[in-house]
């Protein structure tokens, strides 16, 4: 007969930690967030580190090159999305590698002939104010000018009038040659007085911006996290139809580790993806597998050699996976199950091999929750897409700035290769929506107070690393009337939107 879970599917929602003594060294400014990444034994030191515990999602909407280096600035690592060409998701891959703090690629480009209307819709596309005029529109093209806000008056001019009669034209421009450092561009730019710097090459391409205001925040990345040849780590997704192909690409542009992308992991599909790598790059390629939600998917995918494992089926925001097919489990109650079983193991055998819980995170506290339940770092989805640095567009909904986000299952992503049950190469039905989520600003900004919160929350645990959280939690299950206890009752909240003066 059918095997029975006698205890409720439990979300993050549904606990609480209850606090423990807190001795005076149990400040933010002690806590640290490093976490393994990669499995290690016993004794040792695990290959892969993160500096915080967060990483974003295998997504179109969230993660690109983009994002991998703004993740990385603050210490984590960006799986980019590998719903598209192994040629792409390569070149993304290479570009974020190549990145070098302080020196921008341009990503609001456009060629001469456009129009003040082009401008304008740029702008509002990125946000950005800076725009490099190059001759064929391209953020390596050659360049010809630049165009800034105060370089034309909406008021005052026809939106059909071309580019090339407003911008302020190369001959009137400071620029610095390729091979520029960084300290010399910053001393370019603040003996100048001028706001950005354009780097070209001997030809006259357009290399990198380097701007006046990122100047204070370069110096301010000591969370960084880096490779041994000073570059930022970049993660990529891959499926387990094409890795043979997508698997070398990967690694030629420098990935730094893999992750299988699958709503489901426990499947001889996962088993004969990992076997592959390591028959051809041995231990040298860091590789993560999953998702899985109870002991026995974690047990084998430990077995097949993964990395590192995923936790969690149908609780993204925009998964829609237990509604169409019945499958999955609340994030709570399988992040505790996977993370005994990884005890475990550990005990057995002398290898930790690290859990990422993804999906369920609604709440800053819930990333806590997760970390204290027991895995090591957490993906995230929705949370990044709302960021400046995701690649999704910034739209006006009602008033309301917002950012689109869709799932790899939507109809839109069509990334059949993530619920790939060995059939036909197609989309048969939807798992995922098509939606928008509330615009918050830069990355930067908004990950720094949700960690600040995580750290203080750690404090009131009396604890200071992520270890010790694990070990040392006290988490309680709380009824609904505890729930409404838990906000704000029984009085009568102001209308924030009224001026009292």
């Amino acid at each position: 007969m059918a095997q029975y879970f006698t205890e409720p599917s439990r979300t993050f929602s549904e606990f609480l930690l209850v606090p423990g003594y807190s001795s005076k060294e149990c400040t933010v400014e002690n806590v640290s967030l490093k976490t393994p990444v990669v499995k290690f034994k016993k004794g040792e030191k695990p290959a892969l580190e993160m500096n915080i515990p967060l990483t974003s999602a295998v997504m179109q909407a969230v993660s690109d090159d983009k994002m991998a280096v703004a993740l990385a600035k603050e210490g984590g690592i960006s799986f980019i999305f590998g719903s598209q060409s192994v040629e792409s998701q390569a070149a993304m891959v290479a570009r974020a590698k190549a990145y070098k703090a302080g020196f921008v690629m341009s990503d609001s480009n456009i060629s001469p002939e456009d129009t003040l209307q082009d401008i304008l819709n740029l702008k509002q596309r990125t946000g950005h104010s800076t725009v490099a005029v190059t001759t064929d529109g391209t953020a390596q093209g050659k360049l010809v000018g630049l165009v800034t806000s105060r370089d034309y008056r909406i008021s005052r001019m026809e939106r059909d009038t071309k580019v090339s009669e407003f911008m302020t034209p190369l001959n009137q421009l400071i620029t610095a040659p390729a091979g520029t450092s960084l300290k010399e561009a910053n001393n370019i730019i603040w003996d100048n007085k001028i706001n950005q710097l354009p780097i070209v090459d001997s030809e006259g391409r357009l290399q990198y911006l380097v701007f006046r205001k990122d100047y204070d925040s370069h110096k301010e990345n000591s969370a960084e996290l880096l490779d041994a040849d000073k570059r930022y780590v970049v993660g990529a997704g891959i499926n387990t139809r094409d890795y043979m192909v997508r698997v070398p690409a990967l690694v030629e542009a420098g990935v730094d580790i893999l992750c299988i992308d699958s709503s489901e992991g426990y499947s001889e599909w996962q088993k004969d993806t990992l076997e592959w790598v390591r028959k051809n790059y041995g231990d040298s390629v860091k590789i993560g597998a999953g998702n899985v939600v109870d002991k026995e998917g974690f047990r084998y995918l430990a077995d097949c050699g993964a990395d590192f494992v995923k936790i969690g089926i149908g609780g993204g925001s925009i998964c829609i996976t237990r509604e169409q097919k019945g499958i999955g489990r609340g994030q709570a109650s399988a992040v505790i199950e996977v993370a005994e079983a990884r005890d475990e193991y550990f005990k057995e055998t002398g290898v930790y091999i690290p859990l990422c819980s993804d999906g369920g995170i609604v709440y800053d506290y819930h990333m806590t929750l997760a970390l204290a339940m027991g895995a090591d770092f957490i993906m995230l989805g929705r949370y990044f897409a709302r960021f400046d640095e995701s690649p999704t567009n910034k739209v006006n909904i009602n008033g309301s700035y917002m950012k689109e986000y869709w799932g790899e299952g939507s109809a839109r992503a069509r990334n059949w290769q993530r619920y790939d049950m060995g059939g036909d190469s197609k989309l048969s039905f939807e798992e995922g929506v098509d939606s928008y989520v509330p615009y918050a600003g830069s990355l930067r900004d908004n990950v720094g107070l949700s960690l600040k919160k995580v750290k203080s929350t750690m404090c009131n645990c009396g604890v200071l690393s992520i270890p010790e959280l694990q070990q040392k939690s006290k988490i309680t299950v709380i009824s609904t009337t505890s729930l409404v206890e838990g906000g704000a009752h029984d009085v009568l909240l102001k209308d924030n939107s009224l001026n009292f003066k």
